[in-house]
């Protein structure tokens, strides 16, 4: 009996023991967190200062998506026999400089993708890749600077697709104006005098024009994390028919050496190529105008694996 009791009274000190030192070292963890939060925030500060220097500053990172499959015999689909996948990449990156009395930025943002779905049991069936997202940008702003935050400038911006259609249509702006930083990472461009270059072989839809471009551009990189805004706009002084804009959100977080998670998200508006598309595509319409037309808004999304440069 003295032995039970002997042995139920030692368990009993040795949860209690066990119980505390737990505590003990819960209260220990506060303490850490708070210690490690102030060492991250004074090497955020520390990054800050040096992306700041004067300087060449240049990165990337870029976005995988893959998707692969194959079924055969899988009868409870329509298809039974059947090949398919999706393939994309995009890819941002920058090169600025930045300098006591101007600065020069430049960045580029590609996203390319193919699909394929191949009918085994149709023999017209197309087995290949097909090309399928294609967007392709690429810009340089030149700023000679008024003060910390305000500069005259100069911009360039091309836009085109690269897979299908090269240049046919292509936009080329170029203008002069003002930008506006007013904090490290973002960048607002107001050029009241720029000329939308617009190359197409269909030169009754698609027409160069003067007008105002706008552009917002925000790009930081936190710990992990590479994230980038544009905002691209382009407002015709000749008609509303001959604007667009173009928004694109990459993001990308990175888990282990380099390679983590990522996503895009893009938007466009463009009566042009709407008009095109009804005039010339699936079903054509060869009487479609300006106004007939619905000017759906166009997007895509990507989401993979990334890799931060």
């Amino acid at each position: 009996m003295k032995k039970i009791i002997f042995t139920t009274a030692l368990m009993l000190t040795c949860a209690l023991g066990f119980s505390q030192t737990e505590e003990e070292l819960k209260a220990q963890l506060g303490p850490k967190k708070d210690s490690i939060a102030a060492i991250q925030a004074r090497v955020d500060a520390i990054k800050a200062e040096i992306a700041a220097l004067p300087g060449w500053k240049m990165g990337a990172f870029g976005t995988i998506g893959v998707n692969l499959s194959s079924f055969n015999n899988w009868y409870g689909q329509g298809t039974p026999d059947v090949s398919s996948g999706n393939i994309a990449v995009t890819a941002n990156g920058f090169a600025n400089l930045k300098k006591e009395k101007f600065f020069w930025r430049n960045s580029a943002n590609i996203n390319l993708g193919w699909v394929k779905f191949d009918d085994k049991n149709d023999p017209n069936d197309d087995d290949s890749f097909r090309q399928a997202t294609d967007v392709f940008n690429i810009s340089s702003l030149y700023g000679r600077k008024l003060s910390e935050k305000f500069a005259i400038s100069g911009l360039g911006e091309y836009r085109t697709t690269i897979l299908n259609n090269f240049n046919d249509p292509g936009y080329l702006d170029l203008g002069v104006g003002a930008t506006w930083t007013p904090i490290t990472d973002l960048v607002v461009v107001i050029h009241p005098l720029n000329y939308n270059f617009v190359f197409s072989d269909n030169d009754a839809v698609f027409q160069s024009s003067l007008g105002a471009k706008i552009v917002a551009d925000y790009t930081r990189k936190i710990g992990a994390i590479n994230f980038k805004t544009n905002l691209s706009m382009f407002q015709s002084y000749e008609s509303s028919d001959l604007s667009n804009y173009t928004w694109i959100n990459s993001f990308g977080y990175t888990l282990w050496n380099g390679i983590g998670i990522g996503a895009e998200f893009g938007l466009r508006n463009n009566k042009q190529e709407a008009l095109n598309f009804a005039q010339n595509g699936p079903t054509p319409d060869p009487t479609a105008t300006f106004d007939s037309i619905d000017n759906d808004l166009q997007t895509y999304f990507l989401v993979g694996l990334n890799y931060a440069f």
